[in-house]
Formats: structure tokens, C-alpha cells, sequence
């Protein structure tokens, strides 16, 4: 059964009437199924529910099998602490959060009807507008294997070279500064999708010449990044007289401040945090491309982005692969092909755990088997470059299942 028939049962009720229980034979009561979240994190939030006459309200994480929560990785991601069921079809292993606490499981009980749930599919690709737009979902359900492992080297392949283009043009614009270009695609990816386009507008408006003049200060460089984005509080006077002295030094304007987005985020991804992360980069990032290109080692790779001696909360992990997979390892991509040497992105790629996001989860709605960062930038591309654009006959798979629909006609 695929997952999302499971979201649709939950999501619609259609347990109503039926006893549920906990694996360990506790009774629940479902008073709201909550709020489906399409963002990274549980699968529903804010959700109601009593066991055994206790109520508790939190998230819900929904699964066909137990062992996917391992498979996910939600085991080690604190953004599941707060998971007060899990709801799966067959629970074949208990399950615990970062915390090591187990988290209460419900094998749900609903209608064993195989037509029946057969024809709950088509409701819920309505259900979702991401699997509406992927035009061979039914197709991928009964076989996922039709997204083969060249066609996904292939897009990752073609995801690289989309970056590579990127980059290109960035170093046109700083006259072929590969360090000035890095400065602007970092800060573009410590927007992190939501603040992206911002982030970039701030480094563009405040050239890496200025920051290195003072990268000796983090005050400064701290003064400097948040007077331009705008965001200093009227509380903070020793920042903000700071920045006055330095916008008048480099005749800078601020940006408006109403351009960076805060709703509905968490405090770790606010721009003000992002932003201050960012100047703890600089200040302890003295050349930084050069240890990017010089180093192929993961490990050592990660710890360029690990802070020392800061108050700054540190970039978590998940940050850190997202700043790998955007930046670091398409730089040092475009870099290798720049120079005509090579360098294996796959390999490195396929070391990076892999990314969670909505797309992502309806590729796993839809059975594909995702291991790493290799398989998740294949998936994406595949998502945002065919499946949007409705570029099926262009895709391997719409090819296939035209060429099998031409067949069976003759």
C-alpha cells in the first residue's frame, strides 16, 4: 500500500467507527487528526489524541512500515521529539526519538476492502497537488523501478551542470572572481529557499572587499551584514552606531527590511540568526575557496562550517549538508570542469544523508527508494525540470510508458 493512501484514511476519517490501539494494547481516541504539513518535519501537526484516557496534543508522523522511521532518519532529528504517535500499517520495530524515549505506535484500523483502497488512489493524488503534477504516479506506484539508476545518474548529472550554468554566470558579473562568486552563492544558500533571493541581494549589496577590510572583527562584520539587511533592533545602540560609522566609511544603503521573511519559521532558520551565522563564517573563514577546492574529504569539508569559539548557535548538521550540496560541492564541480580535471560530485554526493522536504516525501509516497543526497538531487531535478513542466516525452519514463502504450496498439 502506498503511504499516501494512509495519509488519505487519516486525513478523512475514514477509521471513524473502528477501535484503534497502541502495539503495547493501550486504548486511542483520535479527537483531531491535525493540520497536514507540506514543509519538512511530522506529517501532521498539532493533532489531539488520548491514550488510555490521557490527552495528548503534537505532531503525528504517518508510515507503512516502523522501520521507515529509521530509514528516515527521525531517529536522530529533533524536529520528531515532539512526534506523540506513530501511525503506521504494520509496525515491525519500536521506535524512539533523539532522546531515546519510544514513541507510542498505532497500526491504524480502517476498512480492509482491497477495491476499496484501490480506488482511495485517485482521491488522493486529488488530495495532493505535488503528486497531481508528477503525470505517471499510478504508473510508479505498481512499479517504481521505472525511474532506473542511469536515468537518476543522469539527472544528477544534468542537476550539476544547471548549477555549473549558475555559476558561470555569477563569475561573469564579478569578472571571474571565483572568491567573489562563492561569497554570493553562500549567502544565497544561507537563505535556505525561504530568505534566498534576499540573502543574495545582501551580499550583492555589500561587496566581500568591504567585510575583508574588518573580517578581523565579528562585531563589525556583524554591524555591517545586519545594517544592511535592515535588521537591527532600535535596543541594540552599540550595533547600530557601529553600522552608522561604517555606511557612512563605504556610502551604503540598507535594504528595506520588509523583504526578509519571518512567518511561520523557526527561531533557528529567523534571518537575523541566519545572518549573524553568516558573519561567524567570515570571520573565521580566512580563504575559504582555496580549502573548498584543496579539500576532498567530507569530514574535513564539514568542519569548515562547524564554529569555534562563538555565541552564536551553531549551523546544524542538516544546515550543513544543504550549504554542501548547493555550494561547496558544485563549486568545486564547476571549478574541476572550469580547469578540465575531474572530480567525482557522485561519490560525495552519495556520502550526504538525504534531504527532507515536501517533493521529497511524495517521491517516497510514490515507493522511490531514497538513500542519499545523489538520490534526492536526481528526484528534485527530475520534479522541477519534467514533472512541472508536464516534459514527459523528454523524461525516460514518460518515453517508456508511451513507447508500452504504442505497443499493446499494434
Amino acid at each position: 500500500m502506498p503511504e499516501i493512501i494512509l495519509h488519505y484514511i487519516w486525513e478523512h476519517c475514514l477509521w471513524a467507527g473502528m477501535a484503534q490501539q497502541t502495539t503495547d494494547g493501550r486504548s486511542v481516541e483520535i479527537l483531531s487528526v491535525g493540520e497536514h504539513n507540506r514543509d519538512a518535519g511530522p506529517d501532521y501537526s498539532h493533532a489531539r489524541i488520548r491514550i488510555d484516557g490521557k490527552e495528548w496534543v503534537g505532531n503525528i508522523e504517518i508510515h507503512v512500515s516502523s522501520s521507515d522511521w529509521v530509514k528516515h532518519r527521525h531517529h536522530l532529528d529533533k524536529a520528531y521529539d515532539s512526534v506523540i504517535l506513530h501511525v503506521v500499517r504494520t509496525a515491525d520495530k519500536p521506535v524512539y526519538n533523539s532522546r531515546g524515549e519510544l514513541i507510542p505506535q498505532c497500526e491504524l484500523n480502517y476498512p480492509s476492502d482491497q477495491d476499496y483502497l484501490s480506488d482511495l488512489f485517485v482521491s488522493a493524488q486529488q488530495m495532493d497537488s505535488a503528486i497531481s503534477r508528477i503525470g505517471c504516479a499510478e504508473q510508479l506506484i505498481h512499479d517504481p523501478e521505472l525511474i532506473t539508476a542511469g536515468w537518476r545518474k543522469t539527472l544528477l548529472n544534468k542537476r550539476l551542470e544547471c548549477k555549473k550554468a549558475s555559476i558561470d554566470r555569477l563569475l561573469e558579473i564579478t569578472k571571474g572572481s571565483w572568491e567573489h562568486a562563492l561569497y554570493i552563492s553562500l549567502a544565497r544558500n544561507f537563505g535556505f529557499h525561504t530568505n534566498s533571493l534576499p540573502f543574495e541581494q545582501l551580499a550583492i549589496n555589500t561587496p566581500l572587499s568591504y567585510l575583508q577590510k574588518h573580517r578581523n572583527s565579528l562585531f563589525q562584520l556583524t554591524a555591517l551584514l545586519m545594517g544592511q539587511a535592515g535588521l537591527i533592533k532600535e535596543e541594540e545602540t552599540d550595533l547600530k552606531k557601529e553600522y552608522e560609522f561604517l555606511r557612512t566609511k563605504f556610502n551604503l544603503t540598507p535594504m528595506d527590511p520588509s523583504i526578509w521573511k519571518h512567518a511561520r519559521m523557526r527561531p533557528q532558520n529567523s534571518p537575523e540568526l541566519r545572518i549573524r551565522q553568516f558573519a561567524q563564517l567570515i570571520y573565521q573563514s580566512e580563504s575559504l575557496l582555496s580549502k573548498i577546492l584543496d579539500t576532498n574529504d567530507l569530514k574535513d569539508l564539514i568542519s569548515l562550517f562547524e564554529f569555534r569559539e562563538t555565541n552564536v548557535p551553531p549551523l546544524g548538521r542538516s544546515s550543513i549538508d544543504i550549504l554542501l550540496i548547493n555550494t561547496v560541492i558544485p563549486y568545486k564541480y564547476a571549478f574541476a570542469a572550469r580547469h578540465n580535471s575531474h572530480w567525482d560530485a557522485f561519490a560525495m554526493m552519495e556520502q550526504i544523508p538525504a534531504e527532507n522536504n515536501s517533493i521529497i516525501r511524495q517521491w517516497r509516497v510514490l515507493g522511490q527508494e531514497v538513500k542519499n543526497a545523489a538520490d534526492t538531487q536526481a528526484l528534485l531535478h527530475l520534479y522541477q525540470n519534467y514533472c512541472q513542466h508536464h516534459e514527459c516525452i523528454n523524461c525516460e519514463v514518460g518515453y517508456q510508458i508511451f513507447q508500452d502504450k504504442q505497443l499493446k496498439l499494434f
